[in-house]
């Protein structure tokens, strides 16, 4: 197949007043300028018992601005040891000391479903957390980034930070999807050709036909995984299905910010995805990705449906579609985590956790699970794993001497039945 991406480096004319990005509007600078801003949200999870150590080191007492503070306990819930419950004691202690409202206790889900569910992921709004994939509301219209635990000990305190204002990439996606690709496949493909540090603190822009086509699940999924490129946050510009989304949750007003058309970027990608094949990013970079016909027949241990990246309502309906009145191979284990209690209460409504429990899947609680190694499935040495996750660095999953295979929802449920890694194309 011929290669689908396409660079073309934008002309710079400095004889032209040109527009302006999304980026420089929100932050208010031009691209290199530092620039200092109060934030609108403030997102941590289970770290927040390490961030409260930090906050109270500074011999700071009381929060700036607990409005502004989301706090969502996610990663390793229920707790799995001592040390985990004691983590969620703190932090359960803390927000009531501190008049923190925003405060979602385990089984809420995963931070990044949860805070756009809860309406706090709005279109202009600058949303920083400590977790990198706080990328994740670009899909939204927003401003997000990762930072780290000092810098959010620093904001609790301070209700400021700093910011270069980083130049801008394009990414120009369009061609209808082949039955059985998703958005999963296209930003791993993405990813593959870009590299994993292609995007470093880069505004990263996703434009296109396929992109307006997408639900706004499948938004997320490229939002989500701009982290792995590197990029400092991954916009999408709202419409009338983001406006749809929001018309029930939105909490406090909001102004879409968008690109000028005729504003200077550092580059535009161009992508023609119609003829792209399902994906499998291999151990250990995530963008160490291939078409799947490279990998079709390898046995793999266990499966996983969930995480922040393919945890929702669509990606089960996929999966359930597959695995209806079918039954997961006896050498192959599956887990299906729903990202929220929302979406788990939906699925149930549905009838889709039947059609997992029937096949033989293990269906847990809402949360990050074994994404992060740390429970709810880890591996072990020498196993392989298939993953609807966004990273699969060594350890990632528990043990470094095993493998982590990333995939589609519809990849790994095919698989599971197989096996084996299979092509999901004629199964949809």
């Amino acid at each position: 197949m011929a290669p689908l991406g396409l660079v073309r480096r934008l002309r710079l004319d400095t004889e032209v007043n040109l527009g302006k990005t999304f980026i420089e509007k929100v932050l208010g600078g031009n691209v290199g300028s530092i620039v200092t801003i109060s934030p609108d949200r403030i997102l941590s999870h289970d770290n927040t018992s390490a961030i409260i150590k930090k906050f109270e080191k500074m011999g700071a007492k009381k929060v700036a601005s607990p409005e502004k503070i989301v706090i969502i306990l996610d990663h390793v819930t229920p707790a799995s040891s001592p040390i985990y419950a004691e983590n969620h004691k703190k932090a359960r202690e803390w927000v009531k000391d501190q008049g923190i409202e925003n405060f979602f206790d385990v089984g809420k889900g995963i931070c990044h479903q949860v805070l756009p569910e809860e309406g706090f992921a709005l279109p202009g709004k600058i949303i920083v957390g400590a977790d990198s994939h706080t990328t994740t509301y670009g899909a939204f219209g927003a401003f997000s980034c990762g930072i780290g635990r000092s810098e959010v000990a620093s904001l609790w305190a301070l209700d400021e930070i700093w910011f270069r204002v980083p130049e801008t990439i394009r990414i120009v996606i369009d061609g209808e999807l082949p039955r059985g690709v998703y958005a999963k496949d296209v930003i791993l493909y993405i990813t593959g050709e870009i590299g994993a540090g292609g995007a470093l603190y880069k505004s990263v822009e996703f434009l296109g036909a396929t992109v307006e086509d997408f639900s706004i699940a499948s938004r997320i999924v490229l939002s989500n995984v701009a982290a792995e490129m590197g990029a400092k946050n991954g916009w999408i510009k709202p419409d009338e299905k983001t406006l749809s989304w929001l018309k029930v949750r939105a909490k406090g007003d909001f102004e879409i910010v968008t690109s000028d058309p005729d504003a200077e970027v550092e580059k535009e990608l161009n992508f023609d995805v119609s003829r792209l094949s399902p994906q499998i990013a291999a151990p250990h970079q995530v963008d160490n990705v291939h078409p799947i016909e490279k990998y079709l027949g390898m046995k793999f241990n266990q499966g996983f449906i969930g995480t922040c990246t393919n945890g929702r309502l669509e990606d089960l309906e996929v999966a359930c579609e597959i695995l209806k009145g079918k039954k997961i191979n006896p050498d192959v284990r599956l887990i299906v985590i729903p990202a929220s209690r929302e979406i788990y209460s939906e699925a149930a409504r549905k009838g889709y956790l039947e059609v997992f429990s029937e096949a033989g899947a293990l269906i847990e609680s809402p949360g990050c699970g074994p994404c992060l190694g740390a429970h709810m499935g880890v591996l072990a040495p020498g196993e392989k794993a298939l993953s609807t996750a966004n990273r699969n660095f060594k350890g990632r999953m528990g043990s470094p001497e095993a493998e982590i295979y990333l995939a589609s929802p519809a990849t790994v449920a095919i698989s599971c039945i197989k096996g084996e890694i299979a092509d999901p194309r004629g199964e949809i």
